[in-house]
């Protein structure tokens, strides 16, 4: 029968696993605009780009929902936050936008100033 300070061990080692996993620890996040009115502007679609970069190995990278920014003639939106920098939104994310925004920003750190909010 395992100790107390085993038992606590092998869960905090568990919650440390599921913190990393998670991508919580990641120096760049990703936040697709999920509210209502985004969803209806096809923001589901650029999730699932984002969501399939990250299986297909795109690293360090947390990826999350937002609610409403308030600037529906500009969704989609994405806003991309990076350790120790100011945080970007992008406006009129397509699906093709979102696989340049991985493969310029989120990858070789190219911001892409067309297309930012201001």
């Amino acid at each position: 029968m395992p100790t107390p300070l085993e038992i606590i061990r092998k869960k905090r080692a568990e919650a440390i696993n599921r913190i990393i996993s998670k991508g919580y620890l990641s120096s760049k996040r990703v936040y697709v605009g999920m509210a209502t009115c985004e969803i209806a502007a096809g923001s589901i679609e650029v999730m699932e780009v984002f969501q399939e970069a990250i299986r297909s190995g795109l690293s360090d990278v947390y990826l999350s929902q937002k609610g409403c920014a308030g600037r529906c003639n500009l969704e989609p939106t994405v806003e991309v936050v990076e350790e120790g920098k100011i945080p970007l939104k992008y406006g009129l994310v397509t699906k093709e936008k979102a696989k340049e925004i991985i493969e310029r920003h989120l990858k070789k750190g190219e911001v892409i100033k067309e297309w930012l909010i201001k």
